[in-house]
């Protein structure tokens, strides 16, 4: 079992920066690939970002790539979303994952092994 607790969300203007962390808990969370979600009103949850277990391939969608970085410290279990340039269609709730399917197939993924439960992310115009 892995537990994944989000934090950093916030209310932020457009052009403005976040960086979001995910503490994990469990055994063997340097197995796993870990990554971002997110789910704005009404619409369905979308992959924003993933990295491999040891942190070499990071991988993005094409809507938050230039801007967003992930990055991951297995020494404390935690992984991060660096976002800068925020616009307002990045409005979301974001989730972090986890899950042991390589991170490079994460664009396909359906729904990741492990969820946390969510921070909200609001940028105003």
């Amino acid at each position: 079992q892995v537990q994944l607790v989000e934090s950093g969300g916030g209310l932020v203007q457009a052009g403005g920066s976040l960086r979001l962390s995910c503490a994990a808990s469990g055994r063997t969370f340097s197995s796993y690939a870990m990554g971002w979600f997110r789910q704005a009103p009404g619409k369905e949850r979308e992959f924003v970002a993933a990295i491999s277990w040891g942190g070499a391939g990071t991988y993005y969608a094409d809507s938050v790539k230039g801007r967003f970085t992930i990055s991951r410290d297995n020494a404390k279990n935690t992984v991060y979303l660096q976002m800068n340039s925020l616009k307002p269609e990045d409005t979301a709730v974001y989730y972090c994952a986890a899950d042991l399917v390589p991170a490079s197939r994460w664009y396909n993924l359906g729904k990741p092994d492990y969820w946390g439960q969510g921070t909200q992310v609001t940028v105003s115009s």
